[in-house]
């Protein structure tokens, strides 16, 4: 299977389309809206970031079509070079290499999430004295590939390293809405360093169709902010990257967060953690380790696959399972190991009906085919943990989940506990 290099790069939520979205993008006026989003779009936002603690002005935020074409013009609207964690998100670095910028990474902890605190400042320090000119990180707090959420302590770290270093900070904070526990404490970096921070969220993980390119950045009220935003509008501008007329629109209704739209966000957030426990239990039992999941809908395990690198592991499991498994070179680790992003939303189904009866079922781990998906990812995980020959590409998802056995012993039919302290709520960030 081909991956192609755009929407493959991101775990898929596995949602069915809303009928709220459908609704208001049908009785929307044809065109295109201003480049940053109009005035509607912007107070709408505006009321988002409000709801999650961190208050602004219209003409503090942006809006574009996806969050690639808006980090572009971040990053263009600013001198220096990007600092990556490593892992990062698929999509990053390649935007910052489309401007010719060098790319530098900063290693994760064992509990994943953004840079290390010491490892971004010699990061730092090493590329300066090559001659390099890192002036910005880019962070994840709530986190791709590898669905954990950063402790506040090291993300308080984190960001005062990137305070010593100079270095600007765009959060990516996409995922934050996206909880799978009440109790868990989220914090952005634009809460720590609000003059330095810009806040960058793709709606398309919580409020927004997941095929539908639409995100914001909050900049901070300062005039060094306002000035990189009105950079970062000129490129938008001239790169003509503005949202359809019927997009933004339904953007801007989601964006107010009325109860049938946060009555959805929770009951998505219920089923990813429902799912993701059980995926995380299927696939340790089967031989892989991997972080446990807090946010987001994606897991990021390592297997025990010998002979085997993450291109090829990446290729071997996107034919067993029949949908894009992402290796964990493509989010700057290791190639040499057998890394991979599973994305659970694929476990909901494979149709929009089959998507709608697991976000409605009370119990989305009792639903047949996903059950049997569910047991088709414990079958490929357990087959190349231990190595399939050369040309084999293991069970095929329809040709598993029909014995019990195999479900049973993955823990898939058990109730998770996770998803049972799932957030319900329209914020997101714990408390």
């Amino acid at each position: 299977m081909r991956l192609g290099p755009r929407y493959d790069l991101r775990p898929d939520s596995g949602l069915p389309l809303p009928a709220y979205w459908r609704e208001r993008t049908a009785d929307a006026r044809p065109g295109a809206e201003v480049p940053g989003g109009g005035p509607r779009l912007l107070d709408a936002a505006c009321g988002y970031w409000a709801r999650r603690g961190l208050p602004c002005r219209a003409g503090h935020v942006l809006a574009a079509p996806g969050a690639e074409p808006l980090l572009f013009a971040l990053l263009a609207a600013v001198d220096g070079d990007p600092v990556l964690a490593r892992p990062a998100p698929a999509w990053q670095a390649p935007v910052a290499r489309l401007l010719g910028r060098r790319v530098h990474t900063a290693p994760t902890p064992p509990e994943g999430g953004v840079p290390d605190p010491f490892a971004l400042l010699e990061t730092v320090r090493r590329a300066r004295a090559a001659g390099a000119d890192p002036r910005l990180l880019v962070l994840s707090a709530a986190d791709d590939p590898t669905g954990t959420v950063t402790a506040p302590e090291l993300l308080h770290e984190t960001c005062e390293a990137a305070a010593e270093a100079g270095l600007l900070i765009v959060s990516d904070e996409t995922y934050s809405d996206t909880l799978h526990h009440r109790d868990t404490v989220l914090l952005s970096p634009a809460e720590m360093l609000p003059d330095h921070t810009v806040v960058l969220a793709d709606l398309g993980a919580t409020l927004v169709p997941a095929a539908v390119p639409a995100a914001l950045a909050r900049f901070p009220a300062t005039a060094h902010g306002a000035a990189w935003r009105e950079r970062a509008l000129d490129v938008l501008a001239a790169l003509r990257a503005v949202l359809p007329y019927p997009v933004a629109a339904a953007t801007g209704y989601v964006l107010t967060e009325p109860a049938e739209v946060t009555d959805r966000t929770a009951a998505a957030n219920r089923l990813h953690a429902r799912t993701a426990a059980a995926a995380f239990r299927a696939i340790t039992g089967a031989g892989a380790t991997c972080r446990p999941p807090r946010a987001g809908f994606q897991l990021y395990p390592t297997l025990p696959a010998p002979g085997l690198d993450a291109a090829a592991l990446e290729e071997r499991l996107t034919a067993a399972l029949g949908y894009p498994v992402l290796g964990g070179h493509r989010f700057g680790d290791d190639p040499d190991e057998p890394r991979v992003r599973i994305s659970t939303g694929h476990l909901h189904g494979a149709t929009e009906d089959e998507r709608r009866v697991a976000l409605a079922a009370p119990d989305p781990l009792a639903v047949p085919h996903v059950v049997a998906a569910l047991a088709a990812l414990a079958v490929a995980v357990s087959g190349h943990a231990t190595g399939y020959p050369e040309g084999g590409s293991g069970p095929a998802r329809g040709a598993v989940g029909e014995s019990a056995g195999i479900g049973e012993s993955a823990g898939i039919g058990e109730s998770a506990d996770i998803g049972e302290s799932a957030d319900t709520g329209s914020r997101g960030r714990g408390t």
